[in-house]
């Protein structure tokens, strides 16, 4: 029986609970790469061979059936029975020669089931045990089928995904009127109108009104978010109660949902390391399973016993033991509003040791907000925050955006030739002068000099024009309600070691620090900084997760045993950079994530036991010749029972839910000028 299909449900993320079954197939997640219609399990042809199998079994077992009652009832008929049973035979053998060929190509543990079977074949029919040579393939047919029915159900992850914006909406024209439109074709720009019991098609900004948005399809927050001008809708978001108007940023591959689709095909397209390293010895194992099936034969002259053997000894529980809960895993987790790019960061989550925050965006919201200037004698205030706000819109920083955020965007200067300096700041040309805003301690390598810093705990930046310093902007944030007991999560996992890195002043991120319980703290970091930090960590043998969301964090991320990044408002290179993205803003699915992959790991190991005892076990009882003529297909039986009870272990790891934990979003934000 072939383990190239990964049998275990995954959970639908359009299901609400109580609402019915919440189980769709795990390769959904991969069969849109093969057909790119949505709603498509398996392509057309392997729909079509698993058919042909089913049929030629089902065929096979009438032939045997009709062979066993002319052995029993017409004895003397034994020649016209073996021919029928050699017809049901070959009906099945010719699929699993066929696969067992094309296993050659590419060795591995998946392919390994289906040659062995073959061997067992061609020595049943060697030995003319013709009704021995149509069950085994039978019987392993129908297991292999019953495997893929797991992963025929009624809904598929990536088509519930995508029905999510496949909905009908009321697009507003430039002109007046409007139109009604699928959610598919919409544009970057365009405005919609969504009322209340509508799903929010495409990623945008809220233009007009208020209400409140389900977001639980895709981040497992039970809590609606109450969102208002200004705010940003995530696709796939349900319109609770309110009439808004819609600015369309993202559609298609780049909206929130498109984002978790790319997530959870490349996640579920990656082996584990465990299926990996199997892989690598599938040749080696082959060799030993040969030489065991002949040593039997020679000791006991059984051929039932050697072909017992090489049945019993199919590798498919250890193949499925890691795979099957890996997909679990990632099915679970994205119903946690977890995205696991790659199911080998399961492993390396269970063992995690440290962890390390970046603090604008991650411990705080990053929603930040101009509070005033401080600006130098003989400068007006009004001018330099119109500079600060015209050099803050051609950058993607949390301060620039809030710099720009102060002045609408018809009072902000033309800049030219605007440049960001990462983890500095801003430059630009204006009416031929050089002006800049950016770090306090930047201004010294620019050749500025600087006022003294302004007595204000939050966030800043200063601004220069033509080589002279005009100011201070001045910033504050909220720090997110889940940061503190997100930590107090982790330490009680055993992961004590915190560290706060941050490019922002020592005054503020030790405040922070102080308000999480964080004790490490290193401030005013370049992201080179952040790197060799990191780095260090790894070096005194510890394994950090590192959690960001800027551009400044992605070295940072990248070299981390496990990188998190905010998901939701986290830049794309951040996002690119990490193993994991959080798409909800509450913290303490951290705990979550490392709980989750201790039980997966824990998960697997009772896989690998139970296949490697039942393989043992039926290895030993087949090559002491206690289960008789009969021994092949009772191993074969007992196989299938051992692979469906590691795919229903696997499956237990469904059950794992902490989303009743309401989510950040559902408490407000707790207020600190960090």
């Amino acid at each position: 029986m072939s383990a190239t299909k990964t049998a275990v449900p995954v959970i639908d993320p359009s299901c609400s609970p109580g609402g019915g079954s919440c189980f769709a197939p795990a390769d959904a997640v991969i069969s849109t790469l093969e057909d790119n219609r949505p709603g498509r399990l398996l392509d057309r042809a392997e729909r079509l061979i698993l058919g042909l199998r089913l049929t030629l079994a089902l065929a096979a077992l009438c032939l045997v059936a009709v062979a066993g009652a002319i052995y029993f009832f017409l004895p003397a008929s034994r020649g016209v029975a073996d021919l029928v049973a050699g017809a049901g035979a070959a009906l099945v053998a010719i699929p699993v020669f066929i696969e067992a060929w094309e296993s050659l190509k590419d060795p591995s543990l998946d392919g390994i089931s289906e040659r062995l079977i073959g061997l067992a074949l061609i020595a049943a029919w060697a030995t003319g045990d013709l009704m021995t040579a149509a069950f085994l393939p039978i019987i392993m047919t129908i297991g292999h089928v019953l495997e893929e029915r797991n992963m025929l159900g009624s809904g598929e992850a990536i088509s519930a995904l995508t029905r999510l914006t496949e909905v009908d909406v009321l697009r507003l024209k430039p002109g007046g009127g409007s139109e009604v439109v699928s959610g598919k074709n919409l544009k970057v720009g365009d405005i919609i109108e969504l009322r209340a019991g509508e799903r929010v098609p495409a990623d945008g900004i809220i233009r007009q009104g208020s209400s409140n948005l389900d977001i639980a399809s895709l981040t497992g927050e039970s809590v609606p978010v109450e969102v208002g001008e200004g705010n940003e809708a995530p696709a796939g978001a349900m319109n609770l109660d309110g009439r808004l108007l819609l600015e369309v940023t993202r559609t298609g591959e780049e909206s929130t949902v498109g984002r978790i689709i790319a997530l959870m095909r490349e996640a579920e397209a990656s082996k584990p390391p465990l299926t990996r390293m199997l892989d690598k010895y599938a040749n080696q194992y082959m060799m030993l399973v040969i030489l065991v099936a002949g040593a039997t034969w020679l000791i006991s002259g059984s051929t039932p016993a050697m072909l017992a053997v090489l049945v019993a000894s199919c590798p498919c529980a250890l193949a499925l033991a890691a795979p099957a809960t890996a997909v679990a895993a990632i099915a679970v987790a994205a119903r946690h509003g977890i995205l696991i790019k790659g199911s080998g960061f399961l492993e390396h989550l269970a063992e995690v040791s440290s962890v390390i925050f970046d603090k604008t965006g991650t411990l705080t919201t990053g929603d930040l907000h101009l509070a005033g200037v401080e600006a130098v004698e003989g400068v007006d205030p009004a001018v330099l925050k119109q500079l600060g706000a015209s050099l803050g819109a051609a950058s993607n920083h949390p301060l620039s955006r809030a710099a720009a955020a102060a002045v609408p965007k018809a009072g902000r200067l033309e800049i030219e030739d605007a440049r960001e300096m990462g983890g500095f700041g801003v430059t630009g040309q204006y009416k031929g002068e050089v002006v800049a805003m950016g770090r306090a301690d930047w201004f010294g390598r620019l050749g500025v000099m600087v006022s003294a810093l302004p007595a204000h705990v939050g966030p800043i930046a200063g601004v220069s024009r033509n080589g002279k310093f005009m100011g201070w902007l001045l910033f504050y944030d909220q720090l997110r309600s889940s940061a503190s007991a997100a930590v107090q999560d982790l330490k009680g996992l055993g992961v004590e070691h915190m560290v706060l890195l941050t490019g922002d002043r020592t005054a503020v991120a030790k405040q922070v620090a102080a308000e999480i319980g964080v004790n490490e703290v290193w401030a005013e970091m370049l992201p080179e900084q952040k790197l060799e930090r990191v780095l260090h960590e790894i070096k005194n043998g510890h394994k950090p997760m590192v959690v960001g969301d800027g551009i400044n964090d992605s070295l940072a991320l990248r070299a981390g045993a496990v990188g998190v990044a905010m998901g939701t408002h986290g830049s794309d290179i951040a996002l690119a950079s990490a193993d994991l993205a959080l798409m909800t803003n509450d913290l303490r699915r951290l705990g979550t994530c490392i709980r989750l992959s201790r039980r997966c790991r824990s998960t697997i190991s009772v896989n690998i036991v139970m296949g490697l005892a039942f393989t043992f076990g039926l290895v030993a009882l087949a090559g002491f010749n206690v289960l008789g003529h009969a021994a092949p297909i009772i191993a074969a039986i007992l196989h299938n029972v051992s692979t469906f009870l590691g795919l229903g272990n696997s499956g237990r790891l469904l059950l794992f839910d902490e989303t009743g934990a309401a989510g950040a979003a559902a408490v407000p934000p707790t207020p600190a000028t960090a």
